[in-house]
C-alpha cells in the first residue's frame, strides 16, 4: 500500500507497516522526524537492511526498511540524487538516516528527490543502535507471519472438520468465503464455472458476480487484487492442475492471509476431487463389470433386473437397447489417471438431454463404453441411436480423451428387446464395435449389418483368410504400390454402388470412358470378369477382410 497510515500491520504484504516500525521503541528512541512520504507509511516493511555503500540498492530486492548513517549518500548533489531514485526504483519501504558524524541534518537535494519520487524518507535525532532496531522489527514481522498462519490454519482446521462431517466442497467454499468477506469460485484450469459460495457487493448472487467479471471465457483476465490457486491434479507429471481457486474482491480488498487460507484449502479440495474421481471412477467400472457379466452369460436374464435396480437402472417393462461405444484407439495418451471418470460423467450428462432411462458403464482394459437404454418402444430405436451416438461423441470430446488425428470412437447400437435380448445383444455389440475399427466413419452402425465384418474379424489370425486375399486382389495391392492412379479405391467404390456405373463415375468425379478404361484394366490385372456374381462376392469380402490381415 502506498497512501494512509493504518493499522500497524500491512494487509497486502507480508510484513508490518513503516508507520509500525516506527512506533517501535528502538525507533522511537531516536526521535525520527519524517521530510518525505508521510502519505506513504503505509507501506509494507518486507525485512530490514543497514548498508553505507553507494551501491546499495543492487543489494535489495524491494521492501526492505533502509536504516544507514549516511557514508554511503555521496557529496556531491548528483550524488545523493541517484543513491535516493535508485533506491525509489528498487522499491524499498523506506530509507531511514541516522543524523551524526556524516549529516548534522540531510540536504535539500536528498530531501527534495525523496519527495519527487515518492520515497518515505525519515531522520533519527538521536543514536539508536541499529542491531536492537533490526531485532524488533524483524520479531514483528515473524510474529505477524505467525498470526497470518494461525488464522489461515484456522480455516483449514474448520474445512477438515466440515468434510468429516459429510461435507464437500460447497461447504470448503462457503467458508472460504466467509473468512475473505469475499466471493469464491472453483474453476476448471480453462475458466468454467464449477461451483461458487459467497455474496456479492449488497448481496448479489454470486454466479452473477462470475459472469460480470470473468465471463464465460477461459482467457478473460481476472480482476486486479484477485487471487488465483491452482488445485493440484495428481495427473501425470509435476504442475498438473485439476481445478483452480478463483477469489475476487468485489465487497473488498484481498489480504496475504486470504490466499494463504486459500492455499490450504485447496489442498483439501485436491484430495476431495481426487476421492470423488476415484469414487466416481470406481462405480463407472462396476456398472461397466455388470454389463459385461451380462453379456458373457455370468448374470441369468432373470437375476439381472434385481441388480440393475441396486445400481440405478429402473427400465420396467420397456425394450432395452443395448449400445457399444469403442474408444481404446482414440485415447490421448496424455488422459489423466481419472480419464475415465471424467469420460462417464461427461457422457452420462450428454446423455441426461435423451430422455430415457441409462445405465453406463467404462470397461478401460477393452477401451469400451457398454451402455443399456430403456426405450417407450421398439419404433424410436433409430431416432434414439441417433441422439445417443451424438451424446456419446460429445461425452469424449468433453472428456478431452480423444488423441489427435485418431480416428473418432466407434458406436455400435445393437436390436431392441427383452434381458435375454440385452445379454446377446452386448455381446454381439462389443465384438462389432471392434471389428468396424478402419471403416468408414458413420455416427453408429447397425449391429445387423456387419456380421460379414464380425466374422472376417473373428478370423484374422487364420492364414487361410491371409492367404484369400492374395488370391482375390493382391495383383491390385501390387499395382497401387507400383503405379498410379491407384485402382483399389476405383474398386471399391464400383462394388460400393452395385456396379453401377453412372454412380460411380460421378462419386470418382471421372468421365465415363476413363472409367471404363479402369475397369477394364482391374479386370485384366485380376484375370476375373466384374459382371459375374460370384466374382463380384469374392472381391467383396477380401476388400472387407484386408482390413484385418498384414
Amino acid at each position: 500500500m502506498d497512501s494512509g497510515t493504518g493499522s500497524g500491520f500491512d494487509t497486502q504484504g507480508a510484513g508490518i507497516t513503516v508507520q509500525r516500525a516506527l512506533e517501535l521503541p528502538g525507533l522511537r528512541s531516536g526521535l525520527p522526524e519524517i521530510l518525505a512520504g508521510a502519505d506513504r507509511l503505509g507501506r509494507t516493511v518486507r525485512w530490514v537492511h543497514t548498508g553505507e555503500v553507494p551501491n546499495i540498492a543492487s543489494l535489495l530486492k524491494g521492501g526492505e526498511l533502509l536504516l544507514t548513517t549516511g557514508y554511503g549518500l555521496g557529496t556531491r548533489p548528483t550524488d545523493q540524487r541517484a543513491f535516493v531514485r535508485t533506491l525509489a526504483e528498487r522499491g524499498i519501504a523506506a530509507l531511514v538516516v541516522e543524523l551524526g558524524p556524516r549529516f548534522s541534518r540531510l540536504p535539500a537535494t536528498l530531501v527534495d528527490t525523496a519527495r519527487s519520487t515518492g520515497l518515505p524518507l525519515v531522520v533519527l535525532h538521536r543514536e539508536v543502535p541499529f542491531v536492537t532496531v533490526t531485532e524488533e522489527i524483524h520479531t514483528e514481522i515473524v510474529n505477524h507471519h505467525y498470526t497470518l498462519l494461525q488464522r489461515a490454519e484456522e480455516v483449514h482446521r474448520r474445512c477438515t472438520e466440515a468434510l468429516l462431517s459429510g461435507g464437500g466442497v460447497p461447504q470448503v467454499l462457503v467458508i472460504l468465503a466467509d473468512f475473505c468477506g469475499n466471493p469464491v469460485f472453483l474453476e476448471t484450469p480453462d475458466g468454467q464455472l464449477l461451483y461458487a459460495a459467497g455474496a456479492g457487493p449488497e448481496g448479489a448472487d454470486p454466479l452473477q458476480v462470475w459472469e460480470g467479471l470473468r465471463g464465460q471465457r477461459g482467457d478473460v483476465p481476472p480482476p486486479a487484487g484477485a487471487v488465483l490457486v491452482d488445485v493440484p491434479g495428481g495427473g501425470p507429471g509435476n504442475g498438473s492442475v485439476r481445478a483452480r481457486l478463483a477469489l475476487l474482491p468485489v465487497r473488498g480488498p484481498l489480504a496475504p492471509v486470504h490466499r494463504i487460507a486459500a492455499e490450504r484449502a485447496a489442498g483439501i479440495l485436491a484430495v476431495v476431487l481426487m476421492q470423488a474421481r476415484q469414487e466416481e471412477e470406481l462405480a463407472a467400472r462396476g456398472r461397466g463389470d455388470f454389463l459385461t457379466d451380462l453379456a458373457e452369460g455370468r448374470i441369468t436374464a432373470e437375476d439381472a433386473p434385481a441388480q440393475a435396480r441396486v445400481l440405478g437402472f429402473k427400465p420396467g417393462s420397456s425394450p432395452l437397447l443395448p449400445v457399444v461405444m469403442r474408444v481404446g484407439d482414440s485415447l490421448s495418451p496424455g488422459s489423466p489417471g481419472g480419464g475415465w471418470a471424467v469420460l462417464a460423467r461427461a457422457v452420462g450428462e450428454e446423455l441426461a438431454a435423451v430422455g430415457v432411462p441409462v445405465l453406463l458403464g467404462v470397461r478401460p482394459v477393452e477401451g469400451r463404453v457398454p451402455l443399456l437404454l430403456g426405450l417407450r418402444s421398439e419404433a424410436e430405436r433409430t431416432t434414439v441411436a441417433d441422439r445417443v451416438a451424438a451424446a456419446l461423441r460429445a461425452g469424449v470430446e468433453r472428456a478431452g480423451m480423444q488423441r489427435p488425428g485418431a480416428a473418432p470412437p466407434v458406436v455400435v447400437v445393437g436390436v431392441a428387446g427383452g434381458w435375454a435380448a440385452a445379454s446377446a445383444g452386448l455381446r454381439h455389440a462389443a465384438e462389432t464395435a471392434t471389428a468396424a475399427q478402419g471403416l468408414s466413419d458413420r455416427p453408429w452402425y447397425d449391429a445387423r449389418r456387419l456380421d460379414i465384418d464380425l466374422l472376417l474379424w473373428r478370423l484374422r489370425d487364420h492364414p487361410d483368410l491371409a492367404a484369400f486375399v492374395d488370391r482375390a486382389i493382391g495383383p491390385l495391392r501390387d499395382h497401387d504400390h507400383r503405379s498410379r492412379p491407384p485402382l483399389l479405391p476405383t474398386l471399391e467404390t464400383y462394388l460400393a454402388h452395385a456396379g453401377r456405373k453412372a454412380e460411380t463415375a460421378r462419386e470418382l468425379h471421372l468421365n465415363r470412358q476413363t472409367l471404363y478404361n479402369r475397369l477394364a484394366r482391374i479386370g485384366e490385372l485380376l484375370g476375373t470378369d466384374l459382371d459375374d456374381p460370384q466374382a463380384v462376392l469374392a472381391l467383396s469380402l477380401a476388400l472387407r477382410a484386408r482390413r484385418h490381415v498384414p
